[in-house]
């Protein structure tokens, strides 16, 4: 299935809250579920086409 450029960026500029693993906005300062201050960016892929 092909993705938009759009879409792929705005789909990996999320944070990763280390806690409950709930996906968040670049900007925040606490995790939207459980109010965590830890996160971590989400795995770019790194899969080449062949």
């Amino acid at each position: 299935m092909v993705k938009f450029a759009e879409a792929e960026a705005e789909l990996a500029n999320i944070k990763i809250c280390l806690r409950c693993k709930a996906r968040n906005p670049l900007g925040v300062k606490k995790c939207r579920k459980c109010g965590y201050t830890k996160f971590r960016p989400k795995k770019k892929n790194t899969k080449k086409k062949a």
